[in-house]
């Protein structure tokens, strides 16, 4: 029997406790940097199987650490754990008991999904060449102030140096047992910026005699989506989105400023500096054709483009295909953000994609939607697949 197999055998036997997990943690979701009992959990769930645990790591985050051999490589698996800001209309049994919290990205199948194969490598632990970080990350969705970082920046991908590192999310753009991920730049660059227009008010009746800022910020929505018809390559993916549009206390007052906020999403750092630039541009422009003035904000320190090594992902789609049962795509970009992309700036690894969409059990809806559901049957393929990958790599010389 092969490896793929053995691993997925081990996780069936794993598949109710699996469940059991992902589900109370959808139960009690937390936000972003606030994931104490997911972590209390976490912490409590490795340490029953004897794994060396280090809490309270870049917030909330937990690191777990599986000793091998010590005679190959250093493989880190990452899972992030926080919920988002929505009401849950699932109507699930085990829906969400925090209102306006809810798991809609599937971050509880991560955590459930990597405890499982937690106890899969601490079975294998002979097999596991060198030694298997754990990552239980907080706040993936906290745009550039993510997780990812601050855990870095105490060292969970150092003492011992990660070697490879590999991440896994739950999808409702796939089929269900659907593996998918690509080489190469893989999601994009998600910045995100806000543009304060400042006009001069005064009365509904007598707009001649202002500067009116909401009439500017009209023109400028309308401007900005120039940027990709007529300033980025059409080849190249690229959205530019404005999401949030705020001014005014009343209809008959102009008021004397205006906001608007929005995202960026690129997938090389040429086009995303160009598309920065021109938002800056264009702004300018149309304010001081009105007689208006504007200040362009851009999110610090956003998270950057995720880009699959090509060689390790090529190698990570061929053991996946392995797995009796799953099948295996190369799909395309995905204009998404993810903080993963941090992880990959300092090691060699692959992020990959499980897919969830299933009709029969009314998983058709997407993630962040507050009906978005799991086939839970997908979890053990999952876990057996985060196991495959760390036990292969490992055993590298």
């Amino acid at each position: 029997m092969s490896l793929a197999s053995i691993l997925l055998e081990d996780a069936s036997e794993l598949e109710s406790e699996i469940i059991e997990a992902r589900r109370k943690i959808h139960m009690e979701p937390e936000l972003a940097y606030n994931e104490y009992k997911t972590a209390s959990f976490i912490a409590e769930r490795l340490k029953s199987l004897g794994i060396e645990v280090r809490e309270r790591v870049g917030g909330t985050g937990v690191l777990g650490i599986v000793k091998g051999r010590g005679e190959g490589k250093v493989v880190a698996l990452r899972a992030d754990m926080d919920a988002l800001p929505l009401e849950e209309k699932t109507g699930l049994p085990f829906s969400s008991k925090i209102k306006g919290v809810m798991h809609a990205c599937g971050h509880d199948t991560h955590v459930a999904m990597l405890l499982g194969a937690a106890a899969i490598l601490k079975k294998h632990q002979s097999e596991i060449g060198g030694h298997v970080k754990l990552i239980f990350q907080p706040a993936e969705e906290n745009g550039g102030r993510g997780g990812a970082k601050p855990m870095i920046e105490e060292g969970v991908m150092e003492n011992p140096r990660v070697d490879f590192v590999f991440g896994l999310h739950i999808t409702s753009h796939l089929p269900s047992f659907t593996f998918g991920s690509r080489p190469g730049p893989f999601m994009a660059a998600p910045d995100q910026f806000k543009i304060t227009i400042k006009g001069s008010g005064g009365h509904g009746s007598a707009p001649h005699k202002t500067v009116d800022p909401i009439y500017v910020l009209s023109h400028l929505i309308l401007a900005l989506q120039g940027i990709s018809s007529r300033m980025v390559d059409p080849v190249e993916p690229f959205v530019i989105s404005v999401g949030k549009v705020e001014s005014g206390t009343k209809s008959n007052i102009i008021p004397d400023e205006a906001k608007i906020e929005g995202t960026i999403r690129t997938l090389n750092e040429e086009t995303r500096t160009l598309a920065k630039k021109n938002v800056i541009k264009i702004s300018d422009s149309v304010c001081k054709a009105f007689s208006a003035t504007c200040a362009v904000e851009f999110e610090e320190d956003a998270y950057p483009v995720l880009y699959n090594t090509p060689s390790v992902t090529k190698e990570v789609l061929e053991l996946l295909s392995k797995i009796e049962g799953a099948k295996v795509v190369e799909t395309e970009p995905v204009l998404g953000g993810e903080d993963f992309s941090r992880f990959l700036e300092k090691a060699p690894g692959t992020f990959y994609f499980l897919g969830t969409y299933n009709e029969s059990k009314e998983c058709i809806y997407p993630n962040h939607s507050s009906r978005f559901m799991v086939d839970e049957d997908v979890l053990k393929y999952g876990s057996a697949s985060l196991a495959l990958l760390a036990i292969e790599f490992s055993s590298k010389k």
